[in-house]
């Protein structure tokens, strides 16, 4: 399994699955981070977190906790 964690700079990569529950996993979709969408790894915090992203258009910060959760393909 692979998630958005793992995934490089500068690498696209495509939603598989979501993990997690209740409000964290709600609070990722609604981001707009849902099954099937292409994810676009734009870079990464000197030290490692946050991870900037590119989806739907726009970007957003992702801590890694969070980006653990979202496996891609």
């Amino acid at each position: 399994m692979t998630t958005l964690r793992q995934a490089k700079p500068g690498q696209t990569v495509r939603v598989k699955k979501l993990h997690g529950e209740g409000a964290v996993k709600r609070r990722i979709m609604d981001m707009g981070i849902t099954k099937g969408v292409e994810i676009y790894v734009r870079k990464f915090a000197p030290l490692g977190d946050p991870i900037e992203i590119m989806v739907r258009g726009y970007e957003l910060s992702l801590r890694k906790a969070d980006a653990e959760m979202i496996e891609t393909e």
